[in-house]
């Protein structure tokens, strides 16, 4: 895992929060049988930023986003479970193929697994809540 080390950002991570906020009304925008692909995509980007925000607080970056995936199953495998992660890893490949690939993944895949992508989301999303409300603020303008 390739992690580089860095001061904790609390604000980038709240700025990453409110952008979160933003792709979930995208998503409740866009019709899941003709779009399914683009929600799909937009599934795995909060994800990845939510990610993104806790390793920011926890005081690390990657540019890697199997890294992200590794890092939360080995810091925080307790919050996770490995059918989560195994998922989670799984719209890493399958959101590749969407923008990559121009593929587009059916609508019952979307249909399957929406409900477990909302669930990890929201353990994200609260957890890295809970880092940031127990932190002090340290963002580099702080500094």
């Amino acid at each position: 895992m390739d992690l580089i080390k860095i001061t904790p950002n609390t604000e980038r991570a709240k700025n990453i929060l409110a952008m979160v906020s933003l792709l979930e009304s995208r998503i409740k925008l866009q019709d899941p049988k003709t779009m399914s692909s683009l929600i799909l995509a937009d599934y795995y980007e909060i994800i990845k930023e939510i990610i993104t925000a806790l390793l920011l607080v926890d005081g690390y970056k990657t540019v890697s986003h199997k890294d992200l995936i590794e890092y939360i199953s080995l810091y925080y495998k307790t919050v996770f479970l490995s059918h989560e992660l195994i998922i989670l890893n799984d719209l890493r490949i399958l959101r590749n193929r969407i923008v990559y690939e121009g593929y587009n993944a059916p609508c019952s895949y979307l249909d399957r697994n929406e409900a477990l992508f909302k669930q990890i989301i929201s353990k994200c999303k609260d957890l890295l809540k809970n880092k940031i409300s127990s932190l002090p603020n340290l963002s580099s303008s702080s500094l």
